[in-house]
């Protein structure tokens, strides 16, 4: 058995029931990935890497850049992204063809890091963002490490269809129907006063070049049409609210961001589907850095820490759980739990019930 095949079987679960197109490649992946053929070729160089790194989706991410390109003529008639209707029970013959004769810059492309920055996690961000203005009853700070190309920061000037009302920029392109299930314990009434919004990754993407859309692009998954919609959508807000995202790791930054506290400003940091590719030893900087500002926070410079993050294997079938831990008191609730791509986030039922910050 190879040792990326059953990262490929779980992920081609995974993709169900969105994505019929991906399931289906992957699978035959994983199958052509034992048996020696072409993938395994092309995967050769990662074929001890971690789940946490993904390889699956780098791979499908490399597929889809080149049907994005116009580079897999063959395998584009099966990728609805790109108009391809083809029925899917015959993608695989195209994109085995295609692994064959484009070995070698498949293999480079799937060495990017995945970068999906989808929009849809801010179903699970603005409900938690309502409850801390809710709380606090202070103007936002938002900070986001992880950003990729700072897409959920502009999460305010979305607009979130819920049952008969709509909250958030009810103008806006981009609507997120059906968000949630259930309510979050906040004042759905109160507007968002983000007074500041900035971002760190180690590769920021600049969604006003056509080089970050098309990275972005091609990590959707081209058969989910719907999220393709919501990233096109948040490019085109994103050209007239451009938001800051520095190179940087997230220790650095945030020790920085989180120097003294801001008077008359919640600090909210937020990460989604980040932590998997933080290594453990910057994990515990970043911790130290949270608890080192909590002990700093006042009521009037409270500090909350928002984390939409997978509590099992990052490529299985597993929960997501939207977390809110908030300072001064350095105490965790569980707020929700969340489809990996945001929609729906089923908010808990009840009273939540805080417990101490541990790292």
């Amino acid at each position: 058995m190879h040792p990326l095949s059953q990262q490929f079987r779980r992920q081609a679960r995974h993709c169900l029931p969105g994505s019929p197109l991906y399931a289906t490649l992957l699978a035959a992946m994983a199958d052509d990935l034992d048996a020696g053929g072409v993938t395994a070729a092309v995967m050769h160089r990662y074929r001890d890497d971690p789940p946490t790194s993904v390889p699956p989706l780098r791979l499908m991410g490399a597929l889809h850049r080149m049907v994005l390109e116009r580079r897999a003529p063959e395998l584009a008639l099966h990728y609805p992204s790109v108009g391809g209707m083809a029925p899917v029970r015959e993608a695989w013959p195209a994109a085995e063809r295609l692994l064959a004769q484009r070995a070698a810059d498949l293999a480079h492309l799937a060495g990017r890091p995945v970068q999906t920055n989808d929009v849809g996690r801010c179903a699970a961000l603005v409900g938690v963002l309502l409850v801390i203005a809710s709380r606090t009853g202070l103007p936002i700070r938002l900070l986001d490490i992880g950003a990729s190309a700072g897409l959920n920061l502009n999460v305010d000037r979305y607009a979130y269809a819920v049952d008969n009302r709509v909250l958030g920029h009810p103008d806006s392109q981009l609507r997120l129907k059906s968000p949630w299930r259930n309510y979050p314990r906040a004042d759905l009434a109160r507007p968002l006063d983000i007074v500041e919004r900035a971002g760190c990754d180690p590769l920021p993407i600049d969604p006003g070049t056509a080089a970050g859309r098309l990275t972005l692009t091609s990590y959707i998954w081209a058969d989910w049409i719907e999220r393709l919609e919501r990233l096109r959508a948040a490019l085109r807000i994103a050209v007239d609210h451009p938001t800051t995202v520095d190179r940087s790791h997230a220790a650095p930054w945030l020790a920085h961001r989180l120097g003294w506290p801001r008077p008359g400003t919640v600090t909210v940091v937020w990460h989604s589907v980040v932590w998997q590719y933080i290594n453990a030893a910057e994990r515990a900087d970043i911790d130290a850095l949270f608890i080192a500002a909590g002990a700093r926070a006042t009521g009037s410079a409270p500090l909350a820490v928002v984390g939409m993050e997978n509590v099992g294997e990052p490529d299985a079938r597993s929960r997501f759980e939207v977390t809110l831990t908030s300072w001064p008191g350095g105490t965790r609730e569980l707020l929700a739990t969340a489809a990996g791509h945001g929609i729906p986030t089923t908010w808990t039922n009840g009273p939540a019930k805080p417990t101490p910050y541990q790292t």
